[in-house]
């Protein structure tokens, strides 16, 4: 079984920062791609960022120049630093990791999820 826990979130001013991390725990081989979604009220979960083994990365245009994501391979975890934090930016952001299971075995997991909340 694997396992995804997340920290960080919570309620920020606009303009603050915030900074999230995702453990990935369990049995596995390795893990490709790991990342964080979020899905605000009413509209459907969206990729924010995410980073491959290799150290590549993916942003979506919205936050690209304000996010940051960085991963530790030997810990299986990534953060995700946000600044220049906007109102636009509140929703549940999950982190996800697609998890090699062994040869030709993967499995896509997610976090339960952390509020971020962008509100003077």
């Amino acid at each position: 079984q694997v396992q995804l826990v997340e920290s960080g979130g919570g309620l920020v001013q606009p303009g603050g920062s915030l900074r999230l991390s995702c453990a990935a725990s369990g049995s596995f081989f390795s893990i490709n791609a790991m990342g964080w979604y979020r899905q605000a009220p009413g509209k459907e979960r969206e990729l924010v960022a995410n980073i491959l083994n290799s150290g590549s990365t993916n942003y979506a245009d919205s936050v690209k120049g304000r996010f940051t994501i960085s991963r530790d391979n030997a810990k299986n975890t990534i953060d995700l630093r946000m600044n220049s934090l906007k109102p636009e930016d509140t929703a549940v952001y999950y982190c996800n990791a697609v998890v090699v299971l062994g040869v030709y075995r993967r499995l896509d997991v997610w976090g339960q999820g952390t509020l971020v909340t962008v509100s003077s």
